[in-house]
C-alpha cells in the first residue's frame, strides 16, 4: 500500500489519465446504448469531459472553461445527464483546491455548482411534469448539493494547504533566525575571549618582562633578588597559562576538563592578590576599599577586576619611571565605583592608549566594551595636575 501511495504521489497525471480512460470506456457504452439521437454530439461531449479529468492538474482554468462550454452545449443540444458529467464534480473540486488557481476561477466554479442543476431542471422540465413543484424543487436541491459539497471540500483543502505552507515558511524563517542568532552569539563569544586573552597576556607578560629585566640587571650583584624575580616570573607564567586554559577551554567540544586545569574567573576578592603582584613588579600601588563589601554579580566582578588589571598594566607600560598609582573601590547602594589613577605621563600616555605610539590601542577599547556590557559608564583621560585617570561606574541592578 505504501508503494502504491508513493506512486500515486509521484505520478498524479498518470492516475488522472487512467481514470479518464476508464470513464471514457463506461460513458461510450452508455452513449451507444441509451442515447437515441445526437450520438455524435454526445460522444464529442464525452471525450471533452474525459479530457477534463486527464488534464485537470496541468491546466485547471482551461479545463473549467471547457467544462462550462460543454455544459452549455448539453443544454442547447438537449442531452440530459450522462456518466461523463462526473467530470463537473471533479473540476469543481480541483479549481477550488488548487492554490495556484485564481480566486475568480474558483468563484466561477461555485456559481456553476449553484446554478447548473437549476438550469438543467428548467431545460429538461418535461421530465419533471409528472412531479409536483415541491418534488421538483427537492430534486433540484438534491442535485445541487453534491456540486456544492465538491467545491466546499476543495476550498477547505486549499485553505489547509495554505495554512501548512505558512507554517513551513514560518519554520524556515525561524530556523534562519536561529542560525543568525547562533552566529551572533559565536561572534560575541569570540570577542569576549579576545578581550580576556588581551587582558591576561598584556598584564602577565608585562610583569614577566619587568621581572626578567630586573633579574638580568642584578644577576651578579644580588643573587637573592634574582631568585625572587625568577620565582615571580614562574608564578606569573603559571597563572597566565591557567587563565588561558580556562578561556580556550570554551572552544573545545566533547572534552571534559582535567582536574585543576581551569581556574575560576577572577573577581574583586582577587584584587588584593593583583596588588601584591603589581607591587612585586616594582609599581607602588595604594589600594583602598570604601563602603561595605558584599556579594556582586559575577559579570560585574570580572569587569571590575579586568579594568583594574588593564589600567595598572597601562600605568606600568606608559606611566614612565617612578610612577605610583591609586586604586579605590567604592561600594554604593546601586553601583560599584572604580577609580584608578597615577602620577605618570598623562597627556602623552593618551596617545599610547588610543593606539598612536605603540600601534595597539586595545586597552581603552576593551575597557569600554566591558563596561558597556554590564550597562555602566567609563571615563578615561589625563587628570588635572598630571597623570592619568580611569573611572568606571558599574550598576549592581539589572539594566532594563
Amino acid at each position: 500500500m505504501q508503494r502504491l501511495y508513493d506512486f500515486l504521489r509521484r505520478h498524479p497525471t498518470g492516475v488522472d489519465t487512467f481514470w479518464a480512460v476508464l470513464l471514457l470506456g463506461f460513458s461510450s457504452l452508455w452513449v451507444a446504448v441509451d442515447i437515441d439521437g445526437s450520438k455524435i454530439v454526445a460522444a464529442i461531449f464525452t471525450i471533452g469531459l474525459c479530457l477534463v479529468i486527464a488534464l485537470r492538474r496541468k491546466a485547471p482554468v482551461k479545463m473549467l472553461l471547457l467544462t462550462a462550454a460543454i455544459g452549455v452545449g448539453q443544454l442547447l443540444a438537449g442531452i440530459e445527464t450522462m456518466p461523463a458529467d462526473f467530470a463537473m464534480f471533479v473540476i469543481a473540486y480541483t479549481v477550488a483546491s488548487a492554490p495556484t488557481v485564481p480566486r475568480w476561477a474558483s468563484r466561477c466554479a461555485l456559481a456553476g455548482a449553484l446554478f447548473g442543476p437549476a438550469l438543467s431542471a428548467v431545460r429538461f422540465r418535461s421530465a419533471f411534469n409528472e412531479r409536483s413543484a415541491g418534488e421538483s424543487l427537492f430534486v433540484t436541491v438534491l442535485l445541487t448539493v453534491p456540486f456544492v459539497l465538491a467545491w466546499v471540500l476543495g476550498d477547505s483543502m486549499r485553505t489547509r494547504r495554505a495554512y501548512w505552507a505558512q507554517l513551513e515558511e514560518r519554520a524556515a524563517r525561524l530556523e534562519k533566525e536561529r542560525e543568525a542568532q547562533s552566529r551572533i552569539a559565536v561572534a560575541a563569544e569570540r570577542a569576549r575571549i579576545a578581550r580576556e586573552l588581551h587582558d591576561v597576556v598584556a598584564h602577565n607578560v608585562s610583569v614577566m618582562v619587568v621581572q626578567a629585566d630586573g633579574a638580568a640587571y642584578v644577576l651578579d650583584a644580588a643573587p637573592e633578588q634574582t631568585r625572587q624575580a625568577l620565582e615571580t616570573i614562574s608564578g606569573t607564567g603559571r597563572q597566565a597559562l591557567a587563565e588561558m586554559r580556562r578561556l580556550l577551554g570554551v572552544l573545545r567540544t566533547g572534552e571534559q576538563p582535567e582536574s585543576g586545569e581551569y581556574v575560576p574567573q577572577p573577581g574583586v576578592e582577587q584584587l588584593s592578590d593583583l596588588m601584591e603582584q603589581v607591587r612585586g613588579a616594582g609599581l607602588q600601588v595604594d589600594f583602598q576599599v570604601e563602603g561595605e563589601p558584599r556579594e556582586l554579580p559575577s559579570s560585574v566582578e570580572l569587569t571590575a577586576y579586568r579594568i583594574v588589571q588593564e589600567a595598572l598594566t597601562n600605568t606600568r607600560k606608559h606611566g614612565g619611571p617612578d610612577v605610583g598609582a591609586t586604586v579605590r573601590l567604592s561600594y554604593k547602594e546601586d553601583d560599584l565605583d572604580l577609580l584608578v589613577e597615577d602620577n605618570g605621563r598623562g597627556a602623552q600616555r593618551e596617545l599610547y592608549e588610543e593606539g598612536g605610539a605603540d600601534g595597539l590601542g586595545h586597552g581603552l577599547i576593551g575597557m569600554r566594551e566591558r563596561v558597556g556590557m554590564v550597562g555602566g559608564t567609563l571615563a578615561a583621560g589625563p587628570r588635572p595636575g598630571g597623570g592619568f585617570r580611569v573611572s568606571a561606574v558599574l550598576p549592581l541592578k539589572p539594566v532594563r
